[in-house]
């Protein structure tokens, strides 16, 4: 049986500097699966996304990008322990939320946020 890949939603994230950006990526546990030179598809950690590079002039995004992206995995602490300097201070360290996830916040090319958690009640 060929392997089968699970349904969901994926990012697709725009970015002035796609080689940085795969780089990032890779710091994070991920590895190039599959797209193209311009479109990248990395996953890792039971999660997926795309990355495409931003339209010349680069993309503009305010000093404060709106934009995140949130990875929904159990591994939040190792995954945490790879960029322990992108952690965002003091907000985004590693700790429990009240809105019930156990995650971290680290700082991601131009400034995507970029949020790891699992729900508080699985975590052992």
């Amino acid at each position: 049986m060929a392997d089968i890949p699970n349904a969901g939603a994926f990012a697709i994230i725009p970015n002035n500097d796609l080689p940085a950006a795969v780089t990032f990526w890779e710091r994070l546990g991920f590895s190039r699966t599959g797209g193209a030179d311009d479109y990248p598809i990395m996953t890792g950690w039971g999660c997926e996304v795309h990355l495409t590079q931003a339209g010349a002039p680069p993309w503009n995004v305010p000093e404060h990008n709106p934009f995140g992206i949130f990875l929904r995995t159990p591994d939040v602490e190792a995954i945490a322990a790879l960029v322990e300097d992108l952690i965002i201070q003091p907000g985004g360290v590693l700790r429990h939320r009240e809105w019930g996830l156990y995650e971290v916040g680290i700082n991601g090319p131009d400034g995507l946020l970029v949020r790891i958690g699992w729900p508080s009640k699985l975590v052992r």
